[in-house]
């Protein structure tokens, strides 16, 4: 027949292929019909997805580049990636409901890891000069296209720095990220907003952003009046959230959406931030960061508080008003640590699965986890 002929004289069956993949169609004017899109049966069946949606693969192709990249940077300048525990017998580091099993040989119980901060502050303590791990943490709360109860944070602490040098130092990685993803460097287009990486990036103050977008000044306002700022607001507020909690969901409600370029907001109310400075110049506020893009929160850093008696003190007061559900524990052995003596010293938390998202123009996390938390198919009896 003048073709091409494999003669095929012996054939041995690798796998069996029980189930039929989907059969996506292409007609002529290039509509798609039988894609394999459904949101939910493509994270449950990851696999399925990565075989027929080739977009899919290169999404989780880029967040490794990524995180090399990162990797690299940081190794660059000597900074040492290190492990820290997973499983803790404290979950410090941060307020946030953890989960929780149990150590049957020690007789205790066990927490799996909210933050990493802690242990890499000790490292600091220790001697080294700067340290980073990409930390895998667990959080036992609520799920959305912003929240997995998995998620993955980079962590990096540097001795005798600040965070004025920290915003100076995030502002050169993620140029350097946006360099390595748009090769063309122009501005990322995601849903019909451009977000260009074009530094420095934009300084304001948080109450000033809420007096902007609210037009509320809570300069000077006791616990009581922001409540019923947040009633006029109709912002969530109950007995248990003291005056750094209101204030935040104020800014998540009413602030946070408006910030598309990167900017850092800053200089953060002393309740806000128990493991901070105090700012050297400007009274019950903190040298605090957070960094925002697309309307989120990508990185969190600050200079680093390093007073054990004014952390013990400020630990205890975050433990009387934090949520029953949301604790913050009390690690007497970190402020043991501290009373050694800790260095100045900047750190910062950058959302590694946000940032994927940013980078790859996704709008939910799970877009960027293989395999993202699911409620099971079936309940199984």
């Amino acid at each position: 027949m003048n073709e091409i002929t494999v003669h095929v004289q012996k054939l041995t069956l690798l796998s069996k292929s029980l189930r039929p993949l989907p059969q996506v169609k292409v007609d002529k004017n290039k509509k798609i019909y039988d894609a394999f899109s459904n949101p939910e049966q493509r994270y449950r069946m990851r696999y399925v997805d990565l075989i027929v949606n080739d977009h899919v693969k290169e999404i989780f192709l880029k967040r490794t580049h990524i995180i090399r990249k990162i990797r690299n940077f940081l190794d660059d300048k000597g900074y040492l990636e290190v492990d820290t525990p997973i499983l803790q017998s404290i979950p410090g580091g941060a307020v946030a409901r953890p989960f929780v099993t149990y150590h049957n040989s020690l007789g205790i119980p066990l927490y799996l890891r909210i933050a990493n901060e802690l242990y890499l502050k000790r490292l600091i303590i220790g001697g080294f000069h700067g340290v980073y791990e990409f930390s895998k943490n667990f959080r036992n709360e609520g799920m959305d296209r912003l929240h997995n109860p998995e998620f993955t944070v980079l962590e990096l602490y540097v001795a005798y720095k600040d965070y004025y040098w920290m915003m100076n130092f995030t502002e050169k990685l993620l140029k350097c990220i946006f360099h390595q993803m748009q090769k063309n460097f122009k501005d990322i287009l995601i849903e019909n907003d451009s977000i260009s990486f074009q530094t420095p990036f934009p300084r304001i103050p948080i109450l000033d952003a809420i007096q902007t977008h609210t037009g509320f000044d809570l300069r000077e306002m006791e616990e009581e009046e922001l409540r019923k700022i947040c009633q006029k607001l109709h912002i969530e507020e109950n007995s248990q959230m003291n005056k750094g909690k209101l204030i935040e969901n104020i800014f998540e409600v009413k602030c946070e959406k408006h910030y598309k370029n990167p900017t850092f907001i800053i200089d953060y109310p002393i309740e806000m931030s128990p493991l901070t400075k105090r700012h050297r110049y400007k009274k019950n506020l903190s040298e605090r960061f957070e960094l925002i893009v697309n309307g989120q929160e990508i990185a969190n850093a600050y200079s680093e508080l390093n007073d054990p008696i004014d952390q013990l003190d400020r630990l205890r007061e975050q433990i009387k008003f934090s949520e029953k559900k949301e604790s913050m524990f009390l690690d007497k052995d970190f402020i043991r640590a501290l009373e050694f003596g800790m260095p100045p010293t900047a750190g910062i938390g950058i959302g590694i699965d946000r940032l994927v998202m940013l980078f790859t123009k996704q709008n939910s996390i799970q877009e960027v986890l293989l395999f993202p938390q699911m409620r099971p198919e079936n309940k199984v009896k």
